[in-house]
């Protein structure tokens, strides 16, 4: 039994070689340019005897390329997802007609496939019937409307190599220099050219060392000693503070619409969970401490 899984394991790879090879090919002829916004998925492409293939069963083909081929124009790859279709059809029909799909393991794989997307679509469609637009706005004004953000902070900085070349643009400032211009004169960082301004951000958009001392300053002032993190030596100087106000419902709806999603999903399998009688065992057969 096992020699027969690793042969068809081996069989399952090659085929998958030969039925993919043909739609990342470089050399099909282009089908004529095709309008997304007016195609019918009800449109049939392809008849193999008496079973035909749609345009919405191609595009699900699609789908399931690698993304980088998901980008590439419909015209430029339809023929080689066409001819795979067909060739999976012909596949399946002379696997049918052999009598394969009466072979025990053969139905066990078929029986696991159909529990597998039998349980997915009944969690899809009775997860999505509750993941309304009315419920994840209840969400987002329970968990997220009216909060405070993260501390921000609006800053510069002038980046040198060594900790003496900073400690001489500190008494440099300490004598009345424009922070500003000595960026653009000597900092050795990119944002030199703007006068080492850095805009506004939170502290775990920098390095934790550059965080740190400049979540430490008051608004208005800067470092007096140098400040080492991987990139050199830093002199930063906190322009302006805030605290970020809390996101909108539109930047969080895809965030609020995978956590509620996870949590109907958990609640729904503890409800399934207690509702069945579940015998655990480990490898040699021994019983298992019920799952927590």
């Amino acid at each position: 039994m096992l020699a027969l899984r690793h042969a068809t394991a081996a069989v399952s790879v090659a085929l998958s070689l030969v039925l993919c090879a043909p739609v990342v090919a470089q050399t099909a002829a282009p089908a004529p340019a095709v309008d997304n916004e007016t195609m019918d998925l009800s449109t049939v492409v392809a008849r193999v005897g008496d079973k035909e293939v749609t345009l919405g069963e191609l595009m699900a083909m699609r789908s399931q390329l690698p993304a980088q081929y998901q980008q590439v124009p419909l015209e430029a790859i339809y023929e080689p997802m066409l001819n795979r279709a067909i060739d999976q059809i012909l596949i399946t029909k002379a696997a049918r007609a052999s009598g394969i799909a009466d072979q025990d393991e053969v139905k066990a794989r078929i029986e696991e496939a159909a529990d597998q997307v039998i349980a997915e679509a009944y969690l899809t469609q009775t997860i999505a019937a509750e993941v309304t637009d009315e419920a994840l706005r209840k969400r987002y004004e329970e968990t997220i409307a009216g909060q405070t953000g993260d501390e921000e902070v609006k800053a510069r900085h002038i980046l040198l190599e060594t900790e003496e070349a900073a400690e001489e643009v500190i008494a440099e400032l300490e004598g009345g220099a424009d922070f500003a211009k000595l960026a653009a004169e000597k900092s050795t960082g990119p944002s030199a050219a703007q006068g080492g301004d850095l805009g506004w951000f939170q502290a775990g958009q920098m390095v934790p060392e550059f965080s740190e001392a400049a979540f430490a300053l008051e608004a208005g002032t800067y470092t007096k000693t140098p400040v080492k993190s991987q990139f050199g030596w830093h002199v930063i100087l906190v322009e302006e503070k805030r605290t970020a106000d809390a996101p909108s419902f539109e930047q969080v709806r895809d965030q609020l619409t995978a956590e509620m999603t996870r949590d109907l999903i958990q609640e729904r399998l503890t409800n399934l969970r207690g509702a069945a009688k579940i015998e655990r065992f480990g490898p040699t057969g021994k019983p298992l401490p019920a799952a927590q």
